[in-house]
């Protein structure tokens, strides 16, 4: 609400009245706002900068392509749009980021460049193709159109809010928050440690929007010197402790570093080694008697609804040095000899039951040796080891004679959440098979043995029911190591054996004096326990390129059953008469299979990424706009009133300066006179001698104007009443909830509200009255 006019001036006012000013005149529409080139194109460069570290999880250089495209687009248009105000601004921003993503990405847009229907239905399929991609690969994820787009998109969007905050909130230093996205995100799912360009360009960005958009280019020197001691120190801090990067969802590695890793989420990260369209290679290995495992960790934390998970170790046996002494399992004396080539990780791959391992650094790997795994704090690329080990090798009665649970922890058996349905299946399966070995031998022939109805396939996707394990059991029955290694570690608990799943490779390529282990031989297997033998290994994956390897205990069992169905065939089969009602029914068979649907990620559900985030970011981003927007245009519309002359400019004027300081939390009482209050703006915002002589002559007019009648001629006021507002501005700064939150816009629609609240109430005691 307009300010009413105060009572008269003092009589002795203390600050004379200046004679009319002889300022020039201005035209008599409102001048322009003043396009700010400078920090808008700082805010696309900052973004850029700070997006250095992308490159270490999406691979190639495509991506920068689509990032620089709509970064240059969303500076292009605010640029355009800054006179229209801040909110017109982001709604165009906004807009100009669907079209590039239109132009790029939809399928049957309107004039090839307006979304219709299809297309955001095209975007939605994207944005959930990108969930599952980053769900199931590891760094660096290939860039997909999946990818691309979600690329797109976020460079668009943080650029949006880097604009908003440095430029229509006049806040570079709010665009930090940001910027700090940009850089975090990509830093922390990237297993390797980022180059140090990526830190000096991060700190350049920041330093360069705060030197365009933060006022420090009136000190041009020493603010540009600022950047330059901040770049240094980055460039010094990733030179000499590169420590940025931390292995989290991604566990692979990129970027010249490590091509493989096993890493915090393990089923993740076997995906996407086996994904990989070239194998990387990982391991040379030296000493090899015969094909084994390379296991890396073992997993005994079964998590319904989120399958197996990697536990934090208990504390172990330093390395280098020895772990037990000869274990007293039958088996084969290894010295194996372990080259790196490629692999960092928390876990250090190791053969059979370890008795010393050595060539690696001090104090840096331990040895848990209940759960039979090396690992450290940080990931590691160690060049290579040394490792003596037993190859055990039970025979299979052995293990026939090994029954029950001692020297085993009952965590081993848990199967809290398991469906019942997953051990009345396990049950039907094993049949009236013994405990221990032949359960196991049973579970495992189901699912690997002749005749079974599962397949080996990286292609899995969600299934239609209630329970994954059930499904993949029961439906799908199409899966890889992870599908089939969770399965029967759960089943043979649901039959009491104790059992786990072990992570790690299989043996390789052999190229005669040494094996050559890749990415694509990542595997996962299971583990079972036998009192006084230990932890042995059975692979229910049904692998059909030479990479599946059977000990010589799992050998014996085959030819065992092979020879029992040889032996049932060859015996003759004698008829008895059978009446009707006597003859016996015949064999339950299984039901036949309906088409077969892929079986789901056990322990890696799918992300379904949802769009109503963008858009509700987007509805807060400009409600948070709207207090500043109103106060943008009332000073437009104030100082407009100005520029024209006339009865209104006095009092436009003066509501401007009045509304500056009420801004500033210098609110003037409504009883002050016109010279009280101007002798409180030089007092509350300590107004420079040149802004107090501009204050002057709008005292002069505004009396003028307002008890003798004669008005501003036009562009008369203008200049005086700018200057003060910048005398303002200079000596008494906006904090960020100030310029989103202006205090006169605030108080404004409070004394709208006061005052529809009185008019209610005293409507209400008329009628009463009445």
């Amino acid at each position: 609400m307009p300010r009413q006019r105060p009572p008269a001036p003092d009589p002795a006012p203390a600050t004379p009245t200046a004679s009319p000013s002889a300022a020039k005149p201005a035209p008599s529409d409102a001048p322009a706002r003043r396009v700010p080139w400078v920090a808008t194109l700082a805010a696309g460069l900052a973004v850029l900068l700070a997006g250095g570290p992308v490159t270490a999880v999406v691979q190639g250089g495509s991506w920068f392509g689509y990032a620089l495209v709509a970064v240059v687009v969303v500076v292009a248009v605010a640029l355009l749009l800054h006179r229209f105000g801040a909110v017109v601004t982001v709604i165009g921003q906004s807009a100009a980021v669907l079209v590039v993503v239109t132009i790029f990405f939809a399928d049957g847009a309107l004039l090839g460049f307006l979304p219709g229907p299809a297309a955001f239905g095209h975007f939605g399929a994207l944005v959930a193709g990108a969930g599952q991609q980053i769900d199931t690969s590891t760094a660096p994820v290939a860039a997909t159109p999946e990818i691309l787009f979600l690329t797109t998109v976020a460079f668009g969007l943080l650029t949006i809010g880097v604009h908003v905050a440095a430029v229509s909130a006049g806040a570079p230093a709010a665009a930090g928050v940001p910027l700090l996205a940009v850089f975090a995100v990509p830093a922390a799912l990237a297993d390797q440690l980022l180059p140090w360009w990526a830190m000096a360009g991060a700190a350049a960005g920041f330093g360069v929007l705060l030197v365009a958009a933060g006022g420090l280019h009136s000190q041009l020197t020493g603010g540009t010197a600022l950047v330059a001691g901040a770049v240094v120190v980055a460039l010094g801090v990733g030179v000499i402790t590169p420590f940025i990067g931390t292995a989290g969802r991604f566990a692979g590695g990129g970027g010249g570093g490590a091509a493989g890793s096993i890493g915090l989420t393990p089923f993740t990260a076997l995906r996407g080694q086996l994904e990989q369209t070239t194998p990387s290679e990982l391991f040379e290995v030296r000493g090899l008697t015969r094909p084994t495992y390379l296991r890396a960790l073992t997993l005994r934390q079964f998590v319904a609804d989120r399958g197996w998970e990697a536990t934090r170790p208990a504390p172990g046996i330093p390395l280098p040095g020895p772990v037990q002494q000869q274990p007293d399992v039958p088996g084969e004396f290894v010295d194996v000899r372990i080259t790196n080539d490629a692999y960092r990780d928390y876990w250090l791959p190791l053969y059979g039951e370890p008795i010393d391992v050595a060539d690696l650094p001090e104090t840096q790997w331990l040895y848990d040796a209940a759960s039979g795994t090396g690992y450290t704090g940080r990931p590691r690329q160690e060049d290579g080891w040394r490792q003596r080990a037993i190859l055990p090798t039970p025979a299979m009665q052995d293990l026939r004679a090994a029954q029950g649970i001692d020297g085993v922890g009952l965590e081993y058996l848990d199967t809290t959440g398991v469906d019942p349905r997953v051990g009345q299946i396990a049950q039907e399966v094993i049949g009236s098979a013994g405990p221990g070995f032949d359960r196991v031998f049973a579970i495992q022939n189901w699912f690997a043995g002749p005749g079974s109805q599962f397949t080996y396939s990286l292609q899995t996707a969600p299934g239609s029911g209630d329970d994954a394990l059930v499904e993949f059991l029961t439906a799908g029955k199409t899966g890889y190591c992870e599908q089939f290694a969770s399965a029967m570690a759960v089943m043979l608990r649901m039959v009491g054996v104790p059992s786990r799943v072990a992570v790690g490779f299989t043996a390789g390529v052999d190229q005669g004096d040494h094996r050559t282990i890749t990415t694509a031989d990542a595997h996962a297997w299971v583990e079972a326990w036998f009192p006084r033998i230990g932890w042995t290994a059975f692979d229910p994956t049904p692998l059909t390129d030479g990479r599946r390897i059977d000990p010589p205990y799992v050998e014996e069992a085959e030819a065992e059953q092979a020879g029992q169905e040889s032996a049932q065939a060859e015996e003759p089969v004698t008829p008895e008469p059978q009446s009707g009602d006597d003859q016996a029914d015949p064999e339950p068979t299984s039901p036949e299979p309906t088409e077969p649907q892929a079986a789901p990620s056990i322990a890696s559900p799918g992300i379904d990424i949802p769009l109503w985030p963008f858009a509700a970011a987007l509805v807060a981003i400009v409600v948070a706009l709207v207090p500043a927007t109103m106060r943008i245009r009332d000073r437009r519309r104030r100082l407009a009133a100005v520029a024209r002359g006339g009865a209104d400019a006095a009092g436009a004027g003066w509501e401007e300066l009045l509304a500056e300081s009420t801004d500033r939390g210098a609110e003037c009482p409504p009883s002050d006179t016109v010279r009280a209050a101007a002798r409180r703006l030089v007092r509350e915002h300590h107004l420079e001698p040149e802004a107090q002589q501009a204050l002057r002559q709008v005292i002069g007019a505004v009396e003028a104007s307002w008890y003798g009648g004669t008005h501003p001629r036009s562009g008369e006021l203008d200049e005086p009443v700018r200057a003060v507002a910048a005398g303002i501005a200079a000596r008494s700064g906006l904090s960020l909830r100030g310029r989103l939150l202006p205090r006169s816009v605030v108080q404004r629609v409070r004394e709208r509200r006061s005052q529809n609240r009185a008019g209610a109430g005293a409507g209400s005691e008329a009628v009463t009255t009445r």
